[in-house]
Order: structure tokens, then sequence, then C-alpha cells
């Protein structure tokens, strides 16, 4: 059995070829446990769809396409949170809470962020 210290030092091409095997490793992580991040990339895939083919400018494109991104890439954080927590330990403490619950909470913050940004920009290419 490997240690975590078995992993430290890469460097070069070696380092870069597993950060893109760990990234998948963890995208197929949270797509194969977590419903919430399945819901999310897929908006994330219709949404840019639907950014792309709005007669809207490239800035608000990029914009409306970056705020579902990082919609996704809070989800996920917070899912490593949930999963780190849980790896502790089952039972229940304050800090597990209020941990699972900010996570909780930056999710909530990246949609309203994401819903603020996608009403603005399509306000603004139709009443206009």
């Amino acid at each position: 059995m490997s240690d975590a210290k078995d992993l430290k030092g890469k460097t070069g091409l070696r380092r870069l070829i597993n950060a893109f095997s760990y990234s998948k490793d963890g995208f197929a992580a949270a797509y194969g446990s977590e419903e919430a991040f399945r819901q999310e990339f897929w908006l994330l895939i219709i949404g840019a769809i639907v950014a792309i083919v709005l007669p809207v400018t490239l800035l608000q494109t990029v914009c409306l396409i970056a705020v579902l991104l990082f919609l996704l890439i809070v989800e996920i954080l917070n899912s490593a949170i949930e999963a780190t927590v849980d790896r502790i330990g089952a039972e229940i403490h304050p800090l597990s809470k209020r941990a699972k619950d900010m996570g909780s909470c930056a999710v909530l913050m990246a949609c309203a962020l994401a819903a603020l940004v996608w009403i603005a920009v399509l306000a603004d290419c139709f009443l206009n």
C-alpha cells in the first residue's frame, strides 16, 4: 500500500499527468456519487448551449457560462468538505455541522449569483 508521501515530489510532465488523472478521478467520483453535482453539470451543459445561441455579446456569453461553471466548482468543493467531515467520524459534532452548513451556504450563494447574472443578461437582451 502506498503512502500519501509517495504522491509528493513529482515534477514536470509527470506532475501534470498525475494532476490530470486525479482531476479526472475527482470528476468521476463527484458525478457518480453526488446528485447535486450531476444536476449542476447538466445545467452547465444546457446553459452553455443556450448562452452561445442567445443574441448577446461575447462578454455576456462568457459571464453566463462562467457563473454556471463557478456553481459547479463550489458544489465540488462542498462535496469535498462533506466527504472529509464524514471521513473524520459519524458522530454529530457542532464543528462538523458548521463545516457542512457553511459549504451548503456557499452553494446557495453561488446559485443566487448565477440566477442574478442570468436574469440581468436576459433582461438586458430582451428588454432593451
